[in-house]
């Protein structure tokens, strides 16, 4: 008999979504759903999933990740071969994209431009993630006067003209890769501070916080393991809204001729470099750069959009 009634305990983990429990209350059958407990984690996948121009915006980015690495590698033609009788051809099988005023594939050049403005993307966003959480999380948390301090600071990094900044880190450091990724997080951190600085103010007066205060919590534990995991949502939102900004602006910069140099290329490069070849009719030098530009911008900001909706707490099953 004991056996018997263990076989038909079952817990909620082992009922699946679908079972119904059939219940007799006041003489009438009804059925009531049992439901696992899901993880909050699975529970922002399982939402995400279900916005489909965001999964669309995923997917782009990871075949544009896997095109920036492999593309190169598959083109038909190399990414330096040089060829006065092959300029400004229009695609053909051989050259899919075309060819520019060198010869060179515009294909390959496409592809290997990604990895430069992708790679800046994710390190100006990465860089910004670590100074933003820590410089933002002690001007929160400690609050009072070090916050008033720390956050005139940010209010003159955030009024210094951004032009201004990068033409004198040029003429500083000389024009190249890791000069763009400076001048891109050396006032770009100050939105993600701003961000993590105004939820530890509202999370640090939770009676979980403050309980591990009393306790003699040290403040750099108290921050890493109570603050910054409940304001992550937020966070990664920021992330994959800093990313296609510093792409662009990547973009921006090497159209100026401030950015990448010769003989590397990004989308920038190559798009200031077709822009003149529009007058000749040579469209596609300009086209594909700038439309996996528009492509990458809209990957991340779909993305984004549908985190920030899978990332809210009222919006939880």
């Amino acid at each position: 008999m004991q056996a018997a009634n263990q076989e038909k305990i079952r817990t909620a983990s082992e009922i699946p979504d679908e079972w119904f429990v059939p219940k007799k209350k006041d003489g009438h059958m009804q059925e009531a759903v049992v439901r696992p407990s899901i993880s909050y984690w699975r529970d922002v996948w399982y939402r995400l999933s279900k916005n489909k121009l965001a999964m669309l915006g995923l997917a782009v980015l990871i075949f544009l990740i896997i095109m920036a690495i492999f593309g190169p590698m598959i083109a038909p033609q190399s990414v330096t071969k040089l060829s006065l009788t092959n300029q400004n051809l229009p695609p053909s099988k051989e050259h899919w994209f075309g060819t520019d005023q060198l010869g060179r594939d515009m294909f390959s050049r496409t592809w290997y431009g990604a990895r430069i403005s992708l790679f800046v993307g994710f390190m100006a966003a990465i860089i910004e993630f670590f100074i933003g959480i820590i410089y933002g999380g002690i001007a929160g948390y400690k609050g009072g006067r070090t916050d008033q301090i720390m956050m005139r600071i940010i209010e003159v990094l955030y009024g210094l003209p951004y032009l201004l900044v990068v033409i004198l880190l040029m003429v500083v450091m000389g024009p190249g890769l890791g000069t763009i990724i400076v001048a891109l997080t050396v006032t770009g951190w100050v939105g993600m501070a701003r961000i993590v600085r105004g939820q530890v103010l509202q999370i640090k007066n939770y009676e979980f916080v403050m309980a591990s205060r009393t306790f003699g919590t040290k403040t750099p534990r108290i921050i890493r393991k109570h603050l910054l995991p409940n304001t992550m949502g937020p966070i990664i939102v920021q992330m994959t809204l800093t990313v296609p900004s510093a792409i662009f602006s990547e973009a921006f910069l090497s159209f100026l001729g401030l950015g990448v140099q010769a003989p590397h290329a990004s989308w920038g490069v190559m798009a200031d470099d077709g822009l003149s070849a529009i007058l000749t009719g040579q469209w596609w030098r300009l086209f594909f750069p700038a439309f996996f530009i528009s492509l990458t911008m809209f990957a991340f900001n779909v993305l984004g959009d549908g985190l920030q909706d899978a990332l809210d707490p009222k919006l939880r099953r």
